[in-house]
């Protein structure tokens, strides 16, 4: 590798760091991801737009396209069901690397019908490098270039580098709503724990155990048997109805 290249793979990684240094917080994952997508457009030799797919509620969406035709090309992608991006997300190979480069060529041939869309829209190639970790969110950063050919060692090489770093964001952000989760419901439990005990005069675990078996009774999983006493308790509240019937 040259000089030249080194130099590539040094920004790109001060890049990633610097980014993920000022961009700790869940609610700056928009703006983070739109800084991977412009910085790997920038830094990447070749590449001339970009995006990063994610796939929500069963569905491929597009995410911090940087222009509207971007957009409407990753949208088409989902439609058809085809093209590097979803083959990224979906069957990747052991790379992460789907790299297409030429649609208007051999490489049109494996998705023959999103690739004369790409090539109408003024682009010969495209990148899709797979973001997912176990136990994390499915996506894929996509970056596009006016020609064909675009895309040797080093433009691959960087463009995993920036997959890497959006893909532990993302699974960053997965973990982090997760452990949301947990702490709210261990929240919600002791409020519901705490009426309770106050109602019936019980200590910590039995009330728990009086939880535990209203959701059993109902059918109900735990925590919304907790949400409902919780929002069922106050002034006028009747008794006798709902999970705390059986409690």
């Amino acid at each position: 590798m040259n000089v030249d290249k080194d130099e590539q793979l040094v920004i790109a990684l001060r890049s990633a760091a610097s980014t993920l240094a000022r961009h700790r917080s869940i609610r700056d994952l928009e703006q983070t991801l739109g800084e991977i997508v412009a910085a790997a457009v920038d830094t990447i030799p070749g590449v001339d737009a970009g995006s990063i797919s994610m796939v929500e509620s069963g569905q491929v969406q597009t995410r911090q396209p940087t222009s509207d035709d971007i957009g409407e090309l990753d949208d088409k992608q989902s439609q058809l069901h085809e093209g590097p991006c979803i083959t990224a997300i979906e069957d990747p190979p052991e790379s992460g690397m789907v790299v297409a480069q030429d649609l208007a060529g051999a490489d049109g041939d494996r998705w023959p019908r999103f690739g004369p869309v790409v090539v109408e829209a003024g682009y010969r190639g495209l990148m899709s490098a797979h973001l997912s970790v176990e136990g994390g969110v499915r996506a894929a950063l996509n970056l596009y270039a006016t020609s064909p050919d675009a895309f040797d060692a080093t433009a691959r090489t960087l463009a995993g580098l920036f997959g890497i770093q959006a893909a532990i964001l993302l699974y960053g952000v997965n973990q982090a709503g997760h452990l949301q989760k947990a702490v709210d419901s261990r929240d919600l439990i002791g409020r519901a724990k705490g009426i309770l005990s106050e109602r019936f005069g019980v200590d910590d675990d039995t009330a728990f155990q009086m939880l535990v078996k209203s959701s059993q009774d109902t059918n109900l999983k735990l925590t919304a048997v907790a949400q409902w006493l919780t929002e069922s308790t106050g002034p006028g509240t009747a008794r006798g109805e709902g999970p705390s019937a059986t409690l």
